[in-house]
């Protein structure tokens, strides 16, 4: 084809084709007769053959118009239903929510259901993944925002740091270091550790901590999910650094968190978006939502 198919000179062959008369036609799409003539005309040096028959009485369609019949019909169904879902996602309002396994069960259900109660017209769907996927999936334009951890690194794109959140010490009922009063990164220095796989940014924040402070955990157990850290540990099979927002949610009686007495390990919870994809109203509602939650957490982001 010469140019590219304008899909208004489809619409006007659909009506021509179906009523098999130009003046009708015409009337019909609110068109001169000539117009609709040059119209038609276009369409058939496109595609370099008739696509009618010019007959006394009608027009009828020639075995390519046929085929561009069938054709026509489709892609303009086909864009009748894109319009109408489109139209009734941006009135229903979505967005898609990715999050690391550290920060979706324990931070989000509060956050979202503050935000349905504000927001009720938007739907957020929580996709929860590695820090890599989430990267990845960000990029490919498959989620619209996600929730990390810092460091993150990527090029492409954007990073807004939200807010920072201590680190805590969990320790089994009973435990030894239970009863400090300070406790140091020495004092856990020999004491056997559970841990997150090493996929989990989580167990780089704990592993950059124990390097600053010229601490080597013994790492005896590895699992993929905090919960299972958590049960791990509540069994004495060792110790473990956990984040403050899984102590908030914990009603076990098995274990207990304390606070490290000097420096205080942390990490900071930073949300990511690609700034070369559209950003939907939906999308930027719920990022300003993030945003609020420095107001809400005792010590705000740098």
């Amino acid at each position: 084809m010469k140019d590219e198919l304008d899909l208004h000179l489809l619409v006007q062959f659909v009506v021509l084709a179906r009523t098999k008369n130009f003046t009708r036609a015409a009337e019909e799409l609110h068109l001169s007769q000539s117009a609709l003539s040059r119209a038609i005309q276009k369409l058939e040096d496109q595609l370099g053959q008739p696509l009618f028959e010019r007959k006394p009485r009608e027009i009828v369609l020639t075995d390519l118009g046929g085929l561009l019949l069938d054709r026509a019909k489709e892609i303009l169904k086909l864009m009748e239903d894109t319009f109408s879902e489109l139209s009734e996602a941006g009135k229903r309002g979505r967005v898609r929510l990715g999050a690391i396994p550290t920060i979706a069960p324990y931070f989000l259900p509060t956050l979202l259901a503050s935000f349905a109660k504000k927001h009720p017209e938007i739907s957020v769907i929580v996709q929860e993944d590695t820090t890599d996927m989430l990267i990845k999936r960000c990029s490919h334009g498959e989620i619209d925002v996600a929730l990390l951890a810092l460091p993150i690194i990527t090029r492409q794109l954007d990073i807004e740091p939200l807010f920072d959140e201590e680190l805590l010490l969990l320790l089994p009922l009973g435990h030894p270091l239970e009863a400090k009063k300070k406790i140091t990164a020495e004092s856990v220095n020999g004491y056997p550790f559970v841990m997150l796989n090493e996929a989990h940014c989580l167990s780089e924040n704990i592993a950059s901590f124990c390097r600053k402070q010229s601490v080597q955990p013994v790492t005896i157990e590895r699992t993929s999910q905090l919960a299972t850290v958590q049960e791990l540990v509540s069994l004495n099979h060792g110790v473990s650094i956990v984040p403050e927002m899984a102590r908030k949610i914990d009603t076990s009686t098995q274990r207990t968190y304390r606070s490290f007495t000097s420096t205080k390990p942390s990490r900071t919870i930073a949300m990511m978006w690609n700034p070369d994809r559209f950003l939907s109203k939906s999308t930027k509602i719920l990022m300003d939502h993030l945003r609020q939650q420095r107001r809400v957490t005792q010590k705000p982001a740098a």
